[in-house]
């Protein structure tokens, strides 16, 4: 049976060099030339709380995204998401979430800060709408960009609209890991009140995250973060914003990696592939399904012939080599079958040759292996 995927668009090499591009200039029309030569100030500047750098920083990506505010804060990912509930929700309040398993930090946030979620299928605009009306006490939504079920294909655009339709008070807030600088949009961009990522995951430094969009919220996360330990110093921030100039360039490759990958398997490039699919789990990755239930050997024996066997900010600065890794905790969530015979690779910083010869070899060290224990099982 051949399962469903709805990966996100990826924007092209052409426009992923457009971006490059806009963002230097905007880091022109906002900084002295030498200034993007230094490697920024430390410290809590009076009269704005944050080292002037970071000041600098955060209204350029503010400038490139097109939105009122950004913020740049502790926490990756996962502390720009918490500081965007926290700047709008109350222990007891309720949230509007996709009928899905929520990703694992997300849900732990949600549980600490004892909000209620209220599940929708975000496919489903009478459930969505109806899940409004029945829960007065609603405050906000929650959207993740990148998908959480292997057959998610909402789009988030028209999701947002649908909820602003029902109730244009409640504030949205997106999950764009995985997707910004890789697609047309971000939530903030497409009528949300609050984006927020990783920057690690954009060639950035560990632990750096962003929130972009609307201004009074954006306000109250300030505000949490007045002490001089909680703010970005002014090199990490130069550090971001310099990743985040290569990242898209970089990112369209690897979609275009992934493009030709699935084309590859699917016409029987490496014997014993079932299938091959695009997917957004969390990232845009391959995932491979196996004709035999070899998927925790293959990766065993890819990390042996050099595949990266875990990521460490998912498409981090550090990581170059192809990832091999499980299918996404999410997916798994949904589906524990998926374990024994699917896999995710991420092509990183690789080329289409690489990756083949690896799964090639793996999948025949890891049906050789079978084969052995079978037969010794045999002569039992």
């Amino acid at each position: 049976m051949i399962m469903e995927t709805y990966p996100l668009k990826s924007i092209s090499i052409e426009e992923a060099k457009r971006r490059q591009f806009k963002l230097v200039d905007v880091i022109t029309r906002h900084f002295r030339g030498d200034e993007m030569l230094s490697l920024g100030d430390l410290g809590v500047v009076r009269g704005i709380n944050k080292p002037k750098f970071t000041k600098k920083v955060e209204e350029t990506l503010a400038d490139f995204f097109g939105v009122e505010k950004a913020l740049l804060v502790r926490g990756a990912g996962t502390g720009a998401l918490r500081f965007g509930f926290m700047s709008f929700l109350q222990p007891g309040d309720q949230l509007l979430v996709h009928d899905a398993p929520i990703y694992p930090t997300s849900k732990t946030t949600l549980e600490s800060m004892g909000i209620l979620p209220i599940y929708a299928d975000f496919h489903n605009h009478e459930e969505i709408k109806n899940a409004i009306r029945q829960n007065p006490k609603l405050k906000g939504a929650l959207i993740q960009h990148t998908r959480q079920k292997i057959d998610d294909h909402y789009d988030l655009a028209e999701t947002i609209k649908i909820i602003r339709s029902a109730d244009p008070a409640l504030i949205i807030v997106t999950d764009d890991n995985y997707a910004a600088m890789k697609v047309e949009n971000i939530g903030a961009q497409a009528g949300a009140d609050l984006s927020t990522f990783s920057m690690f995951k954009l060639l950035g430094p560990e632990g750096v995250g962003i929130i972009l969009g609307k201004k009074d919220l954006i306000k109250e996360i300030e505000k949490m973060n007045y002490s001089g330990g909680s703010q970005v110093q002014g090199y990490e921030a130069l550090e971001a914003l310099r990743g985040l100039v290569y990242a898209p360039v970089m990112l369209a490759i690897q979609a275009g990696v992934n493009d030709q990958l699935v084309h590859a398997l699917n016409n029987g490039a490496v014997k014993g592939v079932k299938r091959a699919y695009l997917a957004n789990a969390q990232s845009k990755v391959l995932l491979v399904e196996f004709t035999e239930p070899i998927a925790e050997e293959v990766l065993y024996h890819a990390n042996e012939l050099g595949a990266a066997p875990n990521p460490v900010g998912a498409e981090s600065k550090y990581e170059v080599v192809p990832m091999f890794y499980r299918v996404s905790g999410t997916f798994l969530s949904s589906d524990p079958t998926l374990a024994k015979k699917m896999i995710r690779i991420n092509p990183l910083r690789s080329g289409v040759e690489t990756i083949l010869r690896i799964l090639e070899e793996s999948i025949q060290r890891a049906t050789e292996n079978h084969k052995q224990i079978y037969e010794k099982g045999d002569q039992k």
